[in-house]
């Protein structure tokens, strides 16, 4: 079984920019629950589904299969919640270790994340310049729950209560 480690921060400023090569993303999801998601994703010229179990942590299990591009589009189009999220990736290397900063747009705009896996939950690493808070057990920046609750509304409800 495979076991994803990630840990994840908000990214500051933009000297981030400078680094990596923008690749697009556009993913939706089937399936949202706490305990397990299920996701289509198209990245550049490839087509993934993926499942996740819940999360411990920083760690949690996840499965991953390349599927046809015509299948995932029809996913996207037809069968996945909304909004679907669209983003850009770059993947950037920072003392040795690769870290990916994703920039929504759509209902998502403004918001810029970067990840890191690791291959053990206690492994250190060098934190990139621009990179800010973490937000890893912060459950309003995973990608799933922001096709429930997208970063455009976060306001709102916040003024609301």
């Amino acid at each position: 079984m495979a076991i994803e480690i990630e840990r994840k921060f908000l990214v500051e400023g933009d000297a981030w920019r400078d680094f990596g090569t923008p690749v697009l993303y556009r993913q939706g999801y089937l399936c949202t629950e706490p305990e397990r998601t299920v996701r289509v994703r198209v990245a550049g010229p490839k087509a993934f589904l993926t499942i996740k179990g819940a999360s411990t942590g920083p760690s949690r299990p996840e499965f991953e299969y390349e599927i046809p591009l015509e299948e995932a589009g029809f996913l996207l189009d037809r069968l996945c919640l909304r909004p679907l999220i669209e983003k850009e990736r770059r993947e950037i290397v920072n003392a040795g270790l690769t870290w990916v900063v994703d920039e929504f747009f759509g209902e998502n705009a403004g918001l810029i994340v970067a990840e890191i896996e690791l291959d053990a939950p206690d492994r250190s690493f060098a934190l990139p310049d621009w990179a800010g808070a973490e937000v890893t057990e912060d459950v309003r920046y995973y990608n799933a729950n922001l096709v429930v609750c997208p970063y455009s509304r976060w306001a709102a409800a916040t003024s609301d209560r």
